[in-house]
């Protein structure tokens, strides 16, 4: 994985515009959850990933596909941090009727990865 962009605002605002292929948008989520692919032994480590979720995704779930592991990523972001695509970036939304569960889906995985670029001191 790596040919993944780098966490920077810049890469945000590729999640949020539909830049990015939904397969990249997971596997930047996946990266920074702590999921990594041995590729010899063909199977997912998980020895980075917090419990709660290596207990209930063994293996990295498709955020954009299914909407549970989507609701538990937006659960997992910390409430200081709930409203970072609009105070850190000016983001002002999706409009009414032109967004569906994609982009609501890729602005929670967006937003959750600026919280962790900010939990991890990436971003002032």
């Amino acid at each position: 994985m790596s040919d993944l962009p780098p966490l920077t605002t810049d890469t945000i605002w590729a999640i949020l515009n539909k830049d990015l292929d939904n397969d990249t948008v997971n596997r930047l989520v996946w990266h920074y959850l702590g999921y990594r692919y041995d590729e010899a032994a063909q199977t997912w480590q998980t020895d980075q990933v917090a419990q709660d979720w290596r207990e209930t995704y063994p293996e990295p779930p498709d955020f954009i596909e299914h909407r549970l592991p989507n609701v538990k990523l937006t659960r997992s972001i910390p409430k200081p941090n709930k409203q970072l695509l609009k105070e850190k970036l000016g983001f002002k939304g999706y409009k009414i009727g032109e967004f569906s569960p994609l982009e609501t889906r890729r602005a929670t995985m967006a937003n959750w990865l600026l919280s962790y670029m900010v939990d991890q001191g990436l971003l002032s």
